[in-house]
């Protein structure tokens, strides 16, 4: 039976509790300050491929890395200034950071170059609580419009996760997104404007 709570209204019981769920491989789809997203323990590889079943994605595309703070981040990425400042400018929020994984995170990199990472805003607090990273994907069938409210994520994954995270109506607003792999590259341009990221680097953004 998949358990539903109102993400902001949770009890520190209750976070606990899912992040202690997750962590033994519990497949959670829940609000970020993007879409709904759909995610599990980024260690738990019958989890993950539960995920790709559930969304019919294909496995030649990767999942992305959320935690729940830049310690958290920097347990299994190299991190670098660049990735520093970005950090403390949009984190949490729609900004996803692309590193190269240390030994620590390189079983997440699943043969793609690095790892995509983000803190998102209306998750953190579950992150924080974990004790592992969460490997996440939009929660909606492969190539279909992504969910942005709690009617839709509850229709399609009801039955499908063990856990759904409410958080009301959300942004279809993507996050933007940098390579730090090399010298720093906007790959998309996003919530956080070009302008912005631009400024907070003190440096131009290549682009591919």
């Amino acid at each position: 039976m998949t358990k539903i709570y109102p993400i902001e209204k949770m009890s520190e019981a209750e976070l606990q509790q899912t992040a202690t769920a997750i962590e033994e491989g519990a497949v959670i789809a829940f609000a970020t300050d993007t879409v709904y997203g759909l995610g599990t323990n980024a260690f738990a590889e019958q989890s993950i491929s539960r995920i790709y079943q559930i969304k019919q994605r294909p496995a030649s595309d990767a999942l992305q890395i959320l935690v729940g703070s830049v310690a958290q981040a920097q347990q299994i990425t190299q991190w670098n200034k660049e990735a520093d400042l970005l950090a403390k400018a949009f984190w949490p929020g729609a900004l996803t950071l692309i590193l190269k994984p240390n030994l620590a995170g390189e079983p997440l990199r699943r043969g793609f170059a690095g790892l995509g990472l983000r803190v998102p805003a209306h998750t953190h607090l579950l992150l924080t609580a974990m004790s592992v990273p969460l490997a996440s994907t939009s929660a909606n069938l492969h190539g279909q419009p992504v969910l942005t409210t709690e009617q839709q994520v509850v229709e399609f994954l009801e039955g499908k996760a063990d856990y759904i995270l409410t958080g009301g109506t959300l942004s279809a607003t993507a996050s933007s997104v940098v390579d730090l792999t090399g010298e720093p590259v906007l790959l998309r341009e996003g919530a956080v404007s070009r302008a912005r990221l631009e400024e907070t680097l003190r440096k131009s953004l290549k682009e591919l």
